[in-house]
This record gives C-alpha cells, sequence and structure tokens, in this order.
C-alpha cells in the first residue's frame, strides 16, 4: 500500500481492505515455514478446517507460542491429536521436536517467542472468521476451541477496528479531515503547518523508517503516518509556545486540545480495537528502547546456536543440557542460564528436600521478594535466598517459599545482556529444576513458566538496552562480540576444576537421588511423576472447577492406595522403620499454613508437633513413614498455593464491605482447610476399604492381619516414635477467627478441591505443642 501524505486520508473501506491483503500474505509466509521446518507435520494437518495455507500458518504459530509458554512437547501433542485425526499414530512427539528446532533458524520475526502468542491470537482470529457457522454461535465456538484446545477470539472491537470512533460520532479520518471541522482560525492554522514542506518531509522520513518493522501492514503504516502528523503538530506548537507572548499562548493550547481530541476521538479507539499482535507491531516499530530492543534481539537469534531436536525431548535432558549440568556441579554450581530457542532459561540443580518441596510448589507467578534483578551499576542478578530471609522483619512477613535462582547476568557480557533483555521483552522465562541422581546422571524434577511482573520488565530493559548501546553500538556487531566470549570464556584451569569439585565433595552434597529412592524410601518416582502431573493440571487456572476437583480427586486416590499397599507389603516383609522430618514454612498465614500441612499429614497417617521456642515458631515436626510423609509434602505443596490464591480470590469476590481483609481471609482459610482436608480423609477411607474387600475376596492374607490392623500398628509404632522424642507435649489452644469467610472457605474447598464426604472438626485429632 502506498504512504499517503497528511491531507489524504484512508476510508474504512481501504484500511479495512489493506488489512485483508496484509493478512493473506503472512499467513502465506508463515505456512511457507512449516513447509521446510516441519515437513512431517504438514503432511499430517486435516483438510476439514478450510483453506490449508491458513491452518498450516495457523499451526505453526501455536506451536511457537507454546515455545514461548514453556509448555512441554507432550502438551503440544496432546493438542495436535485433538487437531489430527488419527494424530496417535504418528510420530507427532519427532515432528513437534523438529519444527521447535528449527523455528528460529527460519528467521520468521512472528515466529519468535516474543511475537508467537500475540500472532497465535490474530491467526485463530483470521481462522475463524473463514468458518461456515451452524447459526448457533455459543456451539460453533465450543466445537473449534476443542479441535484447536485453545481460546478461539470472538467477533468484537478486533473484527472492524477502522469502525471504532463511530462511537464518538466520527469516522477514520486524517488529522487535516479532522480539523476541517474546527473554527477557521485554527482549521487555517493546522492546515498551514500540515501543508509545510518542513512537516510533510519530517512525516515521510518518520514513515519511512517505520515501514520496514511493520512488515508490510498498510493499515499500520496508515495509523503510523496519521501519528507522525499529530506528533509534527505538537512539536511545532511547543516550539512556538515557548516565545510566544501570552495571547499566543492561549491560541496554541486550543491547537494542543484538538490535537489530543484527534487522538482520543480517532486514532485511539482504532489502535485499541487492533489485535495484541497489531498494537505490538505499532509500538515496536517507534526509535527508541522498544525498537532498538527489537534490533538486538533480532542480532542475538541470528547469532546464537540453535539447538537440536534432542533438546525438545521430555523425557530426558537434552545432552547439551546434561553436560552443562555435569561442568557446573563439577565447579561448585547449582545454577545457571542460557537459551532454549528463543527462550531464556534458568537452570537449578536442587540440592534439598526443602527445595524439592518449594520447587513442585512454585506457581511460576511473579514475586518481589524471590525473582529480582537489580539495576544500575549493581551486578544483575536474580536472588534466590530460597528459604532464607533477605531484608527487615516487616518485609519477610509476607514471604513465602518460591524458589528463585542466582545468576549473575554480567555487564561485560553480550550474551549475558541479550538474554536478560530476552527475558524482559518476553515477561517470562522457562525455570528447569534438575535433580542428581546417585549414578551422577541428572534429570529434570520439574519445568515451569516463571513470570516477571511489568515494571521489573520495564527496568530490566532500560538497563539491559543502556549497557548493550555502550558495549556494542551497533547492533550488527553484536555477533562477533558474542563469538569472541565463547572463544575466550574457558579460561579456567582444570586444576582449578577438579579442586572445586573435591572440595563440593567432601563437604557432602545432602541430595544425592533424595525423593527418587526405591518405594521403601519413599514414592516411587513413576508414582511421583503421575501425582505432580496432576496436580500441575489441577493448579492450572485454564482448568474447570470439574477438571480441577477430578484431577485432585485422581492424585490424592493414588498416594492413598499406594500407602496401604505399602503397609500391607510390609507387613509381610520386613517392617519399615518411620522417620520423621522438619518442615519449615513462611509468612503469609504461617498458623494457617501449619494447620494444614498438620491436618494433612493426619489424614495420611502422619503425625505433628509445633515444636516450642521462638526460633521454631514457623516449623511443624512430621512423623510417619516415609511414603507417608513424601506424600504429605507432595499434597501440601499444591494445596497451599490453592489457599493462598483462594482468599485472595474470595477476599475480592465476597468479603463484606467494611470488614477487614486479613481476618476474613484466615477464616476463609479455616473453612477451606476443613473441608479439603475431610476430602482428603474421605479418598483414604475409599482406599482403605476398597483393600478389605481385596483382602475379603481372596482370603484373608497369609498372616491373618486385617487392613485396617496393619494400618493401626503402623500409626501406633509413629506415634510412639514421636512420645519417644516428645515425651511431655501440651495441646495447642482452639483456633479463633473474627472473619465471616468460615462457610465461604468451607464451599470453596468443596467445589475446587477434592471431592468424598465430609466430617466435623470433632472427628480430628488435637494438633500437639510443646
Amino acid at each position: 500500500m502506498t504512504v499517503m501524505s497528511g491531507t489524504g486520508g484512508l476510508s474504512e473501506q481501504e484500511f479495512r481492505q489493506g488489512r485483508t491483503d496484509w493478512m493473506e500474505i503472512r499467513t502465506g509466509d508463515l505456512a511457507a515455514v512449516l513447509e521446510t521446518a516441519g515437513p512431517r507435520l504438514l503432511g499430517l494437518l486435516p483438510t476439514d478446517l478450510g483453506d490449508p495455507t491458513l491452518v498450516a500458518a495457523v499451526t505453526v504459530a501455536r506451536v511457537a507460542a507454546d515455545e514461548a509458554r514453556a509448555q512441554s512437547v507432550a502438551e503440544t501433542v496432546h493438542w495436535l491429536e485433538r487437531l489430527i485425526p488419527g494424530g496417535p499414530l504418528h510420530d507427532l512427539e519427532g515432528a513437534v521436536r523438529q519444527l521447535r528446532s528449527r523455528l528460529a533458524a527460519s528467521g520468521e520475526p512472528a515466529l519468535w517467542s516474543w511475537n508467537a502468542e500475540g500472532w497465535e491470537e490474530l491467526l485463530l482470529w483470521w481462522w475463524r472468521r473463514e468458518q461456515p457457522g451452524t447459526g448457533d454461535q455459543a456451539a460453533d465456538l465450543a466445537g473449534w476451541r476443542a479441535r484447536w484446545s485453545a481460546e478461539i477470539p470472538r467477533d468484537s472491537e478486533i473484527d472492524r477496528p477502522e469502525s471504532m470512533p463511530r462511537r464518538h460520532g466520527r469516522r477514520l479520518l486524517t488529522p487535516a479531515e479532522f480539523f476541517a471541522d474546527e473554527p477557521e482560525p485554527l482549521r487555517l492554522l493546522a492546515q498551514a503547518v500540515l501543508d509545510a514542506p518542513g512537516t510533510v518531509a519530517a512525516v515521510q522520513d518518520a514513515v519511512l523508517l517505520r515501514e520496514e518493522h511493520l512488515q508490510g501492514a498498510g493499515h499500520l503504516v496508515w495509523l503510523a503516518e496519521q501519528q507522525a502528523c499529530v506528533e509534527q503538530l505538537e512539536a511545532w506548537r511547543r516550539r512556538e509556545q515557548a516565545a510566544g507572548s501570552e495571547a499566543t499562548r492561549a491560541f496554541l493550547v486550543e491547537l494542543s486540545e484538538a490535537v489530543k481530541r484527534y487522538m482520543s476521538l480517532v486514532l485511539q479507539p482504532v489502535i485499541g480495537a487492533l489485535s495484541a499482535c497489531e498494537r505490538a507491531l505499532l509500538a515496536d516499530s517507534k526509535h527508541g528502547a522498544r525498537r532498538s530492543a527489537a534490533d538486538y534481539l533480532d542480532a542475538f537469534l541470528d547469532a546464537q546456536e540453535q539447538p537440536g531436536e534432542d533438546a525438545w525431548r521430555d523425557e530426558r535432558l537434552g545432552a547439551d543440557v546434561e553436560q552443562q549440568a555435569r561442568e557446573h556441579h563439577d565447579r561448585g554450581e547449582t545454577t545457571w542460564h542460557g537459551m532454549l530457542g528463543t527462550v531464556p532459561v534458568w537452570y537449578r540443580v536442587v540440592a534439598s528436600r526443602e527445595e524439592r518441596a518449594a520447587a513442585l510448589a512454585y506457581s511460576g507467578k511473579p514475586s518481589a521478594s524471590v525473582v529480582r534483578v537489580r539495576t544500575g551499576t549493581a551486578t544483575q542478578s536474580l536472588l534466590t535466598d530460597l528459604f532464607g530471609f533477605g531484608g527487615p522483619e516487616d518485609e519477610q512477613e509476607e514471604w513465602y517459599p518460591e524458589p528463585g535462582i542466582e545468576i549473575a547476568y554480567d555487564p561485560d557480557r553480550a550474551f549475558d545482556l541479550c538474554a536478560l533483555l530476552a527475558v524482559a521483552q518476553l515477561g517470562n522465562a522457562r525455570l528447569e529444576f534438575l535433580v542428581r541422581r546417585a549414578d551422577g546422571t541428572f534429570q529434570r524434577l520439574r519445568s515451569v513458566r516463571a513470570r516477571v511482573r511489568r515494571d521489573d520488565t520495564a527496568a530490566w530493559r532500560l538497563w539491559a538496552l543502556k549497557v548493550l548501546s555502550e558495549l556494542v553500538p551497533d547492533p550488527e556487531d553484536l555477533a562477533d562480540l558474542i563469538a569472541r566470549e565463547d572463544d575466550g570464556g574457558r579460561d579456567e584451569s582444570d586444576a582449578d576444576a577438579r579442586a572445586r569439585a573435591d572440595d563440593r565433595t567432601s563437604s557432602g552434597s545432602g541430595m544425592s537421588g533424595a525423593g527418587l529412592r526405591p518405594a521403601r524410601d519413599g514414592l516411587p518416582e513413576a508414582l511421583l511423576g503421575k501425582v505432580r502431573s496432576l496436580l500441575r493440571k489441577a493448579e492450572n487456572a485454564g482448568a474447570t472447577e470439574e477438571e480441577a476437583r477430578v484431577y485432585l480427586a485422581k492424585a490424592t486416590e493414588l498416594m492413598a492406595k499406594y500407602g496401604i499397599e505399602q503397609a500391607m507389603l510390609d507387613n509381610l516383609t520386613e517392617p519399615e522403620r518411620p522417620a520423621d522430618r522438619i518442615v519449615d514454612l513462611y509468612p503469609p498465614y504461617v498458623k494457617e499454613g501449619r494447620r494444614l500441612l498438620a491436618r494433612i499429614g493426619y489424614e495420611m497417617r502422619c503425625r505433628s508437633v509445633y515444636p516450642g521456642g521462638k526460633a521454631n515458631r514457623h516449623r511443624v515436626h512430621l512423623f510417619g513413614f516415609e511414603a507417608d510423609i513424601q506424600a504429605t509434602e507432595v499434597l501440601f505443596a499444591s494445596l497451599r498455593l490453592q489457599m493462598l490464591e483462594g482468599a485472595d480470590r474470595a477476599d475480592r469476590l465476597h468479603r463484606p464491605e467494611g470488614e477487614d481483609a486479613r481476618a476474613y481471609k484466615r477464616s476463609w482459610m479455616l473453612g477451606f482447610i476443613r473441608e479439603v482436608t475431610a476430602r482428603i480423609g474421605a479418598a483414604q477411607q475409599a482406599a482403605r476399604a476398597a483393600a478389605e474387600q481385596r483382602t475379603e475376596a481372596e482370603g484373608e492374607g497369609r498372616d491373618g492381619r486385617s487392613v485396617a490392623l496393619v494400618l493401626a500398628d503402623r500409626t501406633t509404632v509413629v506415634e510412639a516414635r514421636l512420645a519417644a522424642q516428645y515425651p511431655k507435649l501440651n495441646k495447642t489452644r482452639p483456633t479463633k477467627f473474627k472473619g465471616t469467610g468460615y462457610w465461604q472457605g468451607v464451599a470453596d474447598g468443596r467445589d475446587a478441591d477434592i471431592g468424598g464426604p465430609a466430617f466435623d472438626e470433632e472427628g480430628q485429632a488435637p494438633q500437639l505443642a510443646l
């Protein structure tokens, strides 16, 4: 589309046609990527979804967006199996790995992580426009949503952004056309400024500089031109107002108000109605920090070597990450950072049970206390203090364990600065928790998307760009600088590396496969994997209440069944010895957290003590068999997160006006704890009843002991272990609360979590304290 002058204008029909032409061209570009980067997947796409080019474009954008969201290959395969008839019969996992490994190398900016989700939304909307409807819009959307496993944008402002000014009695106009309706002195002045040769030249230069970055979008080029006209009007007004008389200044104020009216009544409604992708293109095409960030990141992706298909395997670590983990471990390091395709990745080798529990509980949401980057002259770092305290007492009170990773972002290394800039541009990074096996190899404990607060991303972007512009003023030189860094980054001698490795070995690792031992020392890894997967699905914000309830019920059922089966097995072989573990909890709402942990433990056949003394006020001492303690930890990690989020949600939706927020949340949590632990107890009772039925059907056990008797004996052993360590115990004082959220907490615990019959609090064992 030809760029028009400030007086030309563009009708709504031309704007819409320009948008349509651009979408068709870009769809073809994206489909071509799938033809070369993912030919295996292209050949499997169904023919019943309309235009094959558009289907291919949407598919490749969805895969790229999954990478940006740090989704596993398995998650991508799941929706592809629903999209492709007979999908499970094909090697979709291999096709996805192949495609992901080639996305960044394709050179298509629409598929880079910081653009991918916007393009996914835009292309799904465009695909939906082409689909024939049945007349039942809700049914149509539900069917499309199920097929793509994604939310399909509805018809709204995004469908006809050019018509939005009509709400204000206006139409899509240029500034010159808008000012034609203003009083004559103002109209003549605006026309004279816009027609001045200097203004016309400045507008043309501004548009030409931005046009390259708008990816051929004629309608966005037109908007950029009108923005340039407005900027020139305001620039002229500021110059004249600074030196003019009082009467001149008053008149120019009227010009400024008219310019603001044009922006608010014409341009802003159109820009606001564009898709998120189009708005980002328009904003990033401007000169300044955002435009410079895109320049550096483009050059950064061109400079770095893209990982192969092996890096996207879900069942095991890629060979390169395995090697990195071994090298860092040998140097006594537990954290490092890098890039996986176009997504920044933070790696951490988990070295304690506490870290493992926190890793499983981590929601990935922004936390100012844990994930923080210092800007300015200090070295960039992500502060961890995983279970420690890093500030004054009043700041500690609102901290609770979300694992961070301490990584030095060196202001003298272009790679580090670009990686930080990628985190800021994307707004999230992939957080990989690794554990070291007893044989020295490493495996993935959990992979999660760690999101960053917006104010942090803004600060990081400015800091990284400032240092980058000093280090390498021209982005074109970035690749050479990164290559030199790679060549000079191995100055450390092998002797130094071995010495640090020996120091670490002599001090003891403390992990060595903890939590991944055979069944007699805890839950089997296969079972843990299933349980964690179910709990993550239950925690997913996109899951319905019914889905979350089913996932949590199934996770509890699996652990209950295993605990009883293990108890019966131990009864026939060498008896397992009980264990104990001290669990530290952190604000907010430590008392409620302790209560939740103790009540979960009770239902899982554990017993708990609140040790006395100031140093132990945030601790719970759990006693039980290893598998039961581990099951308690896993459930607590998930349910505590849900409790904190649910209390915040209930506070927003249900708290009576004028009631203290903290009191309401505490009462809500107590109701939630009562109901959710009752459901855990119901799952245990159901598992016990099923085991009894199996025993009766098969005849009495070989030693003649029932399930109930075996479990009772184990409980007696646990209580004896507790009594031996704490011979003098006091009962805890009854919990008092004054908020009105208790019964809402009960209702939310019933709706959102584990199903099953409830029982009253009198049926619970008292909590114990020194």
